[in-house]
């Protein structure tokens, strides 16, 4: 059985998050790119890039940007979104990144695109290569989630209906251990041809405290120099902050 992250990132994944637009992305690079202080024209990898939102946001406010991504999907996806084709999409696997050593001035992982592999090796595997990719002196920004803000707030159950698209999206999230876990159903309201009336995801992602990242960026190579509770560069409080923001630097 392939792991979740290899079945789950397709088209259905875009049907589930379509909420999430390019405006919104626009928005919260500009707060999050004000933590990285960098200038015009740097080369930024955006790691995780998916359908493609912050990388093209990116490449509107003057960088010079990769994507990479594990689903050929999703890159066709973000391709789309590259009307001027700007951004260099890359297939690629974060733990093992197809690039030279030194070859970015920045890279960015966004929306909680960290965490996904059941060996631990793999996550510190993930910070390696990071570092590996920035040349000496270089930035990295890992947008995650909060563990205490996602048990004090996760949402058990929740369901909604898209009319437009004719399906029903079904949401279960539990915590099983150090890890949160969503599973995804999406039900066809009328079957169509090709496609099956039901169908099943499973989205699971771990629950780092700041600690771990800690002592990961600093035996990674990275110095961790900015630790921020939103893209706005709100100060993180462990007990409330919805998001762990993190800035490294390549040592």
């Amino acid at each position: 059985m392939k792991p979740w992250y290899e079945t789950s990132f397709g088209n259905d994944y875009m049907l589930v998050y379509k909420h999430r637009d390019m405006e919104a992305a626009r928005k919260e690079i500009e707060r999050m790119i004000t933590l990285l202080g960098l200038p015009q024209g740097a080369k930024v990898l955006d790691i995780g890039c998916g359908m493609g939102r912050h990388s093209v946001a990116l490449s509107d406010l003057g960088f010079a940007v990769t994507g990479v991504d594990l689903s050929d999907d999703l890159l066709e996806e973000a391709r789309r979104h590259d009307a001027y084709g700007e951004v260099e999409w890359i297939h690629g696997d974060m733990r093992e990144l197809p690039f030279e050593d030194g070859s970015f001035d920045a890279t960015v992982n966004l929306f909680t695109s960290f965490g996904y592999f059941a060996r631990e090796s793999d996550n510190v595997g993930v910070l390696r290569n990071i570092r590996r990719v920035l040349r000496p002196g270089g930035l990295c920004l890992i947008d995650f989630l909060n563990p205490n803000y996602v048990a004090e707030h996760l949402v058990p159950h929740s369901v909604r209906e898209d009319e437009e698209e004719g399906v029903r999206i079904d949401e279960v999230r539990t915590i099983d251990g150090d890890w949160v876990k969503k599973e995804i159903t999406i039900t066809e309201l009328v079957v169509k041809e090709g496609k099956d009336a039901k169908r099943q995801y499973m989205e699971r992602v771990r629950l780092y405290e700041l600690d771990w990242f800690r002592e990961h960026f600093a035996s990674s190579g990275l110095e961790l120099i900015g630790v921020y509770g939103n893209y706005d560069g709100t100060p993180y409080r462990e007990a409330d902050s919805n998001r762990l923001v993190m800035i490294g630097r390549a040592i």
